[in-house]
Formats: structure tokens, C-alpha cells, sequence
């Protein structure tokens, strides 16, 4: 093509004066090309990018459903999970609750025992006390008796009076038991 016919085009173009699609002499050949276009976009569609389109959202669907499934499975098995550790939980507190009483149990036994052992030993000692307290009164009744004896000869041989040994007990005797000699 020459320069002429570039220039004839340009200035034929604008001598109309306007838009070459609001063109009315163009209208038919516009429409069937429009149609073609439209046939040629919905076979595309209908054959190629809608059953692809349809595909992918049946598998998606798909998807979804065994996830959800899934999902109701893990929350089954979650939920059988949560009461058997609650159920294990309450079995180990209930054994422990029993190891506790069984060991309060043995030691109240061992404390029994001991408290028993303590009180027999307590006994012991106090009868063992007041053993050694009799004696003590015992030997303290004849230390008195006997410096009371002592004490009364001296005293009768200081007035310058003899009394015999037998006399004077028995009046140490009557006087200790409460009597008058």
C-alpha cells in the first residue's frame, strides 16, 4: 500500500465524521460477527471452562463433606478421649483417697501401739515411783523413829533419868501412832 491510499483511508475517515461502530451501513456485518463471537464464547464454555469449573467445585464439595466427616470423627473420638481422662482422673483421686486412708490407718495403728507402749512405760516408772516413794517414807518413818529413840534417851539422860531402850521405843512408838505415852 502506497502513502496514497494510507491518506485516502485517513481522510475518508475523517470525512464521516464519527465513530466507525455507530457506522449504520455496518450494522449487519456487526451483528453476525457479534453472534459468532457469542456461539464461538458459549461452546468454549459449555465444553472446555465450565465442566472444569464444575469438576473442581464437585471436588471441592467433596473435600468439604470428608473434612466435615472427618471433623464429627476427631470431635467423637476427642469427646470418648475427654471422658476417659475424666474417668482415669476420678479412678486415681479414688486410689489416692485409699492409699491416704490406708496410710492414716497404719499410722493411727503405729500411734496406738505407741501411745500403748508409752503408757506402759509410764506405768512402770510410776509404780516404780511410788515404790521408791514408800521406801522412801519407809526409811524416812524409821530415820524418825529412830532420832526420835536417840533424841528421847538424850533428852532423859540430860534430866539425869535412865530409861531402857525398850521403854523408851515404846513410847516412841505410841507417840508416833497417834497415842500419849
Amino acid at each position: 500500500m502506497s502513502a496514497e491510499t494510507t491518506a485516502g483511508h485517513a481522510a475518508e475517515a475523517a470525512s464521516s465524521g464519527g465513530m466507525p461502530q455507530l457506522d449504520i451501513s455496518t450494522f449487519g456485518n456487526q451483528i453476525f460477527w457479534l453472534v459468532v463471537a457469542i456461539v464461538v464464547l458459549y461452546l468454549i464454555l459449555s465444553r472446555v471452562a465450565l465442566p472444569r469449573i464444575g469438576s473442581v467445585l464437585a471436588e471441592r464439595t467433596g473435600t468439604i463433606t470428608n473434612d466435615i466427616a472427618a471433623a464429627e470423627t476427631f470431635k467423637q473420638q476427642a469427646a470418648e478421649a475427654e471422658a476417659a481422662y475424666h474417668k482415669a482422673l476420678d479412678d486415681a483421686r479414688a486410689a489416692a483417697a485409699k492409699v491416704v486412708n490406708e496410710a492414716k490407718a497404719e499410722i493411727q495403728k503405729d500411734l496406738d501401739i505407741a501411745i500403748a507402749k508409752a503408757d506402759a512405760e509410764i506405768a512402770a516408772r510410776t509404780a516404780e515411783s511410788a515404790a521408791r516413794i514408800e521406801e522412801i517414807r519407809a526409811s524416812a518413818a524409821e530415820a524418825v523413829t529412830t532420832v526420835a529413840k536417840d533424841t528421847t534417851k538424850e533428852l532423859l539422860g540430860s534430866f539425869g533419868v535412865t530409861a531402857d531402850a525398850r521403854s523408851v521405843t515404846a513410847a516412841v512408838n505410841a507417840r508416833l501412832k497417834g497415842g500419849v505415852a
